[in-house]
């Protein structure tokens, strides 16, 4: 097995021989990767429809471009980079369609106000546990498309600060002060659920 698809033992490899156009190869990437696609995805949506659909976009467009990877990034950061922007775009549209939404209210509304979504935690969130892991799903929803990106990126996939740049393609700093934002932003987000002062559970 080893002789006839030495190509698959790693994804340089697979790569290569899936330009050539064996699907085999390509299947094997699919198999091999999608797993953390799909949690990075997950993570950054919040959502597991959402993140099955990402799954596939991402590696339709990977098939799609795979002329493009040159390898200077390894393969999973290449995918990453396409499965973050694609999961961007979707929260993008869905908070541009949000904003209309809220915008459409304010102008036709006798009380727009009555009609503003409250930024008061719901009673679900409160009465959620108050371990971190629970509130932190919801907290994010008050991150930007680009600081949700690259938090996942890092706090939870490990990714360096110059992968993290590469996959959102932006400059390390630029990566590290998305970073910075979304810690601060959860923070202040969870301190009053957990009744902390900002410290180091972030």
């Amino acid at each position: 097995m080893e002789a006839t698809h030495g190509w698959a033992t790693t994804d340089e490899g697979a790569v290569a021989e899936a330009r050539t156009g064996n699907p085999e190869a390509f299947r094997v990437l699919v198999e091999r990767h999608s797993r953390s696609v799909y949690r990075l995805v997950y993570r950054m949506t919040q959502n597991e429809h959402d993140a099955e659909d990402l799954v596939q976009e991402t590696f339709l467009k990977a098939c799609r471009q795979l002329h493009r990877f040159d390898g200077r990034a390894s393969f999973g950061t290449w995918l990453y980079r396409i499965a973050a922007n694609c999961a961007t775009d979707l929260l993008r549209a869905r908070q541009s369609r949000a904003q209309k939404q809220v915008a459409f209210h304010a102008e036709t509304e006798e009380n727009p106000m009555e009609q503003m979504p409250s930024h008061a935690p719901s009673p679900e969130r409160l009465s959620l546990s108050s371990e971190i892991g629970r509130l932190l799903g919801p907290a994010m929803s008050q991150l930007s498309a680009q600081e949700r990106a690259a938090f996942v990126l890092r706090h939870y996939e490990g990714c360096s600060i110059e992968e993290i740049g590469q996959a959102l393609k932006v400059r390390p700093n630029a990566a590290k002060h998305s970073i910075f934002r979304a810690v601060q932003k959860l923070r202040r987000a969870l301190e009053p659920k957990l009744g902390v002062t900002a410290g180091s559970s972030l």
